[in-house]
């Protein structure tokens, strides 16, 4: 079952890469006491993900947080190592948290997987953006086509707040 307006995001723990190196994070960490804009893209370094989905998130950051919005972070099946390298490479590091949802659990947990395995990357995240308070869910914008950053871009979650 896919997760819906109104729900509670389920229990994870993502790693990230910080400059003490990964850490593990869990959902209440992130998402509990706090409102915070999650997006998802199906793989760090990736054509739509790297050109379009996150410098549109990285863009309008200040935008965003002058919203009302406490944090902002992207989430990947991909491991901690790849994901402080898409930080690190695309000048995000330390303004939004990058987080591997290695094993695809959280994603999963969402009803979000999505198998590209045609495609040579296997067990993926479905692109979308969510709003999130206090660990509910308040807004979700899935792309029906994950080629495309529209409905979960920056400039529709701006829209939306």
């Amino acid at each position: 079952m896919t997760i819906a307006i109104g729900d509670k995001l389920p229990a994870a723990n993502f790693k990230e890469k910080t400059a003490d190196g990964p850490v593990e994070i869990s959902t209440d960490q992130l998402f509990n006491g706090k409102r915070v804009v999650l997006f998802a893209v199906p793989g760090a370094f990736t054509p739509t993900c790297s050109l379009n989905h996150l410098p549109g998130y990285l863009e309008n950051r200040d935008s965003i947080l002058s919203k009302g919005v406490d944090d902002i972070a992207v989430v990947a099946v991909n491991d901690w190592h790849v994901m402080g390298a898409w930080a690190q490479s695309s000048g995000g590091m330390g303004k939004i948290h990058f987080l591997a949802d290695w094993d695809a659990s959280f994603t999963k947990a969402l009803g979000l997987d999505v198998d590209l395995s045609a495609g040579g990357l296997g067990v993926r995240s479905k692109r979308y953006s969510m709003l999130i308070e206090d660990g509910v869910v308040k807004s979700l914008n899935v792309e029906e086509n994950p080629g495309q950053a529209t409905v979960s871009g920056a400039a529709r979650m701006l829209e939306l707040l």
